[in-house]
């Protein structure tokens, strides 16, 4: 290994050591020591990625990013890596993109040595067996499959169709089972071969950049090194041809957006000087006199953003991308006006130092305060920047603008010319107009050139004095001096409580940085209580964020985020980031909540947005709809989008107005102050909240009355619940079917929790490898914990178009029973190490502030309020024995009569037969009728955990034409009574054939 001594420039705050190391085959190592770190990690990045793939084989770059998890030479039992980092803590991933293939893991940190080694392998003696290479391109055509209907991959892929076809950039990079199996079978090709040659051609070690977290070992030396020269793309992939055109595209969700896209200088040429990230601060500004705060005063835009779109050596993209409203869809050609109005203002004012002074300023203080983040994400990071930057700046890369080029930025600035412009612009109002189709996503576009008369008015335009350049920024800190807190304060304390709040404070005696987070939830109790009231709510949260987008712009500019979100109870403000100037920011925060008044002209645009959102809900992916399902049939009062869907057409701005009052008159809020603030000051500002509120311009804020208090509550599922729910699929371009299987164990309890953590880390790597890479189910395959407001479960997640729901759902079953033969045979060392490796996981310690304070706020929150929850879980897990784990195994998941399992079905296009099968028993029909669903519904109260209550299903309807019950075959008895009747509507309906899974009665 030899070294050359580079100094790297560092974060002030940074105690971490940092050593360039070069391996005999040229291989360029980062060793990065923390003697603090509990997690170790590494990341190895290939200069090579889709634009090498060979024509007639786009994706073979993916599919070999996939292929190097299976199996090695020196290690030929499939997956034993990724096995071997979900029993030590640990995770691995990987991505493949146009000029860089990453590989990257993370595990518990004595374990790195012989991470390392498994992951070593994959760049010397991978095996590729054929069985693994025909299996994994069903799951690459699966992850392809999954993408068909996501806007973000048709667009992407509709861009690189319209461009050179001499460039790479041209190429369909993810893949399929068409490109890598079909075609190439067609014309005598043979995969597995090609993949081979891709492999020694392009996988050389001098290509490589590896990012070690850790204790470094001699692993990597083996790696070839064919003195490869790194691929080089050379040339614009627009030409002239491609410039001074529209494209209209349609897409799959509603909404409308503009993208002006120019071809640009590459940044990453000139990162000192950072002329791109100039313009994009300029043109990108949202507070007042930027385009966007224009753009939204008119009634055109929800939002903007600007900046370099691509980042490669041989060529960029700058984009300005805005998200219309439906007004602003019918002014497109005055919206492009406008924004050449300001790249003309930036013209004639000139390059200004003191704007790129205040950047390099707050680009500073960002670097050498930044919180550490994750090992794996660092090293990510870092392997990626070894590629493109000088040793002196891995670290810092793009971060630290050096000095101000007067020239670099002007000549950037140049390229945003009417000359150089393509827009495109994306709207379901195409939709018949578009008369071309792109050929591996489907998308239906048009094309067609700007007309000569707008461009030269684009070119010339008149001058806006309503655009101008940004204020000087008051919010950027200066006072950076630290707090000296109790070290004794080991937990959340509460400091101040009453009727209408209570408040918890905890010091930074850890991370030592002048930072702080605030976490105020507000419980309104009118805030949820109907769906009218509900969507009144969402549009008052997102009209707080809109009202105070311009002023608080500076803020978020100099380092304070601030979120302001609807909750099921009400809403919740947080702001987190330097504490200097945060409590200004929460003040006027509070503010706008207090002096609210509705501004009718903002209220629609916001209802605008809102529907679109709520209409789009269909084309979310169907894993993400089961989990939708079954969060609205366990959680009491969660309304259906259908019921927000019925209501938020009737509503004006003055119904907001009337409903604030009701919202406003009773509140009470609980509160979380962590950081680099004192308990003086954490009262005094819980004191402020208070008396903000109770002393109001428009509303004399009250604490709730005892009866008014909002508790969370989710449905209890009884011993031998075995419940399925079958939906159709929302979107009917979507093939894809989910399934969710959730089995729920109970109330937060510390044996019953580590139970049932071991058993996912036991059985997550069995799950994949068994469901995803041996039998091919899809693509996303997960096994994860659930935690509704304290109470657990387990769920898996599959999303398939190999099979139907109720075929996974079998073979869930079939793992399940093969499952007991795994647990039987571990090992007491094995066991004993999947225990370790969870302790090792509970007691990894908080990465910054704002993770050890998500982490107290979840207790406060949930009102567990077990803050000492990870010493005193893993006092319990030192005492769990094998057969405690087998006995929670047989209980939980196993034994029929004792087990609690809802299954949430979503059948996709492909399936919908099976679907017919699923709700009528077998029975095939043309015609859908409503059902009669028995349900007895129990709810647990997560605030006082010692009571169970029943509480009746809200707002359902009786229906005149209902399909009768099915009378049992077994011997088990129906329910008492029907408590509840629900309307079955088709594929949108919800609540409506949740029958046994047996098919032979219903709940």
């Amino acid at each position: 290994m030899g070294e050359v001594e580079v100094e790297i420039w560092k974060p002030r705050n940074d105690k971490r050591s940092y050593r360039r190391a070069v391996l005999s085959n040229q291989l360029q190592v980062l060793l990065i020591s923390d003697p603090d770190t509990d997690k170790a990690a590494a990341s190895m990045d290939v200069h090579v990625g889709s634009f090498s793939d060979p024509e007639g084989l786009e994706g073979l770059a993916h599919f070999l990013e996939h292929m190097l998890f299976y199996s090695s030479q020196k290690y030929p039992l499939e997956e034993s890596y990724s096995k071997y980092l979900v029993e030590h803590g640990g995770h691995a991933n990987a991505y493949t993109s146009s000029e860089q293939t990453n590989f990257h893991f993370d595990v518990n940190a004595d374990y790195l040595t012989e991470a390392l080694d498994r992951f070593s392998q994959f760049f010397i003696c991978p095996l590729f067996s054929p069985d693994a290479t025909s299996r994994e391109i069903k799951a690459v055509d699966s992850e392809n499959s999954k993408n068909l209907t996501v806007d973000r991959w048709r667009l992407d892929q509709l861009a690189r169709l319209l461009s050179s076809n001499n460039h790479p950039f041209h190429k369909f990079g993810t893949g399929n089972s068409q490109t890598l199996e079909i075609g190439p079978k067609s014309r005598g090709v043979d995969t597995r071969l090609e993949l081979l040659k891709f492999y020694e051609a392009h996988y050389s070690s001098n290509l490589m950049c590896l990012a070690i977290y850790g204790k470094a070992q001699e692993k990597f030396s083996d790696v070839g090194n064919t003195g490869r020269e790194p691929p080089s793309f050379l040339g614009e992939p627009c030409l002239r041809e491609h410039l001074q055109v529209i494209i209209k595209a349609v897409p799959v969700k509603e909404g409308h957006f503009l993208e002006l896209i120019w071809p640009s200088i590459p940044e990453i040429k000139l990162y000192e000087a950072a002329p791109s990230r100039y313009l994009g601060h300029l043109l990108g500004h949202e507070a007042d006199g930027s385009l966007f705060a224009l753009l939204k005063r008119l009634g055109w835009a929800n939002s903007l953003s600007a900046g370099e779109k691509e980042r490669s050596m041989g060529f960029s993209f700058f984009e300005i991308s805005i998200e219309l409203t439906d007004a602003g869809q019918e002014h497109m050609e005055d919206i492009v006006g406008l924004a050449f109005q300001y790249i003309d203002l930036l013209h004639k004012e000139g390059v200004q130092e003191w704007i790129f002074e205040e950047i390099r300023a707050v680009s500073d203080m960002k670097f050498h305060f930044q919180d550490k983040m994750t090992p794996v994400n660092y090293v990510m990071r870092l392997a990626n920047n070894m590629q493109y930057y000088p040793v002196k700046d891995w670290l810092a890369g793009p971060l630290l603008p050096r000095y101000f080029d007067q020239e670099a930025i002007k000549k950037t600035l140049e390229r945003l010319s009417p000359e150089n412009l393509r827009i495109m612009w994306t709207s379901k109002k195409f939709e018949g107009r578009a008369n071309l189709t792109e050929p591996w996503y489907g998308t239906a576009y048009s094309l067609e050139q700007i007309d000569a008369n707008m461009l030269k008015r684009w070119g010339n335009p008149a001058s806006e004095p309503r655009l101008q350049l940004p204020s000087q920024n008051a919010f950027i800190p200066t006072d950076f001096s630290l707090k000296h807190p109790n070290a004794e304060v080991q937990y959340p304390c509460l400091v101040k409580s009453s009727r209408m709040s209570r408040l918890w404070y905890k010091p930074d005696t850890v991370f030592k940085t002048p930072k702080a987070c605030i976490i105020v939830a507000f419980s309104c109790p009118e805030s949820n209580f109907s769906p009218e009231a509900a969507v009144l709510s969402s549009i008052f949260s997102k009209l707080l964020v809109d009202y105070l987008n311009e002023y608080a712009y500076y803020a978020e500019i100099a380092g304070l985020q601030y979120t302001i979100q609807q909750t099921l109870t009400g809403f919740q403000v947080s702001t987190g980031g330097y504490n200097h100037k945060q409590i200004t920011l929460l003040e006027k925060i509070l503010d706008k909540i207090v002096s609210f008044v509705v501004e009718e002209d903002r209220f629609l645009i916001i209802k605008e947005k809102i529907m679109k959102n709520y209409l789009n809900f269909k084309f979310q992916q169907p894993y993400q709809q089961v989990m939708y399902h079954c969060s609205l049939l366990l959680e009491h009062q969660r309304w259906h989008i259908n019921d927000y869907l019925e209501v938020l057409p009737y509503l004006g701005a003055e119904d907001l107005t009337k409903f604030l009052p009701r919202i406003l008159s009773r509140m009470s809020y609980e509160g979380f102050v962590s950081g680099n603030f004192t308990a003086q000051e954490a009262i005094v500002l819980a004191e402020k909240i208070e008396r903000t509120l109770s002393e109001g311009p428009i509303v004399k804020t009250r604490a709730p009355f005892p009866s008014q208090i909002v508790q969370e509550r989710i449905l209890k599922l009884a011993p031998g619940a075995n419940f399925f729910f079958p939906a159709a699929g929302l979107n009917p371009q979507d093939e894809n079917s989910a399934l969710q299987v959730y089995f729920q164990v109970g109330q937060d309890e510390a044996q019953m929790n580590v139970l049932l953590e071991l058993f996912i880390l036991t059985a997550k790597q069995e799950v994949f490898h068994q469901l995803r890479s041996v039998e091919q189910l899809g693509y996303v395959v997960v096994l994860m914990q659930r935690n509704d407001s304290g109470t657990r479960g387990a769920q898996f997640i599959i999303q398939s178009t190999v099979k139907d729901p109720q075929g996974i759902d079998q073979r869930v079953e079939v793992f399940l029973e093969s499952f007991e033969a795994i647990l039987q045979k571990l090992t007491d060392d094995e066991f004993k190490r999947n225990v370790n490796s969870l302790i090792d996981m509970k007691l990894e310690k908080h990465k910054n502030l704002w993770e050890e304070t998500s982490f107290y706020w979840k207790e406060i929150d949930i009102g567990t309020l077990k803050f000492d929850r990870q010493e005193a879980e893993v006092a319990v897990l030192k005492t769990v024995e094998k057969q405690h784990l087998l006995d929670f195994y047989n209980q939980q998941f196993k034994c029929a009569c004792s087990r609690r399992k809802l299954s949430i079905q979503v059948y996709g296009t492909a399936h919908i037969k099976e679907l017919e099968l699923a709700l009528y028993n077998g029975k095939s029909t043309d015609k859908v009728d409503p059902v009669v669903l028995n349900a007895r519904i129990e709810t647990l109260s997560v605030k006082d955990t010692d009571q169970s209550t029943i509480y009746p299903a809200l707002k359902q309807e009786l229906t005149d034409n209902v399909v009768p019950p099915i009378e049992s075959q077994e011997t088990k008895q129906l329910p008492e009574r029907i408590d509840n009747i629900f309307e079955f509507k088709g594929s949108q309906a919800l609540f409506g054939s949740l029958k046994k899974a047996h098919h032979t009665e219903l709940l």
